[in-house]
């Protein structure tokens, strides 16, 4: 799988949990660790680890494996590490004071499913 499918399979894991304001952030030619972030949010801690679940399943379903998995317990802010592509899955009230976004402001972004309020 190459690190365009594996960046649609982890947004369409977050999107099956209803995670918020999706992103990715186009890492080729920024960091030799990874060619992609995801960006999304939960609106409370069983949302957060119920859309980590479903990306760590789905990767698992499509044999690639999970490097690591950081923050899991306290679904404040949880990392997958995928090699290719890494999912950063914020609690909603956390998201904001990260804003991973903004430091890489200067990197190709594509936006996927944004938050209805």
């Amino acid at each position: 799988m190459n690190s365009d499918q594996l960046l649609n399979m982890a947004v369409e894991a977050t999107e099956s949990k209803r995670a918020e304001d999706i992103i990715s952030l186009n890492m080729n030619g920024i960091s030799d660790m990874t060619d992609y972030f995801i960006v999304c949010h939960g609106n409370n801690e069983r949302q957060v680890q119920a859309i980590a679940r479903s990306v760590k399943d789905a990767a698992h379903e499509a044999g690639i494996d999970v490097k690591r998995m950081e923050g899991f317990n306290e679904a404040r802010w949880i990392l997958i590490d995928l090699a290719d592509v890494v999912v950063h899955i914020y609690h909603k009230d956390e998201r904001g004071y990260y804003n991973i976004e903004k430091l890489y402001q200067d990197v190709p972004l594509e936006t996927y499913r944004q938050a209805v309020y």
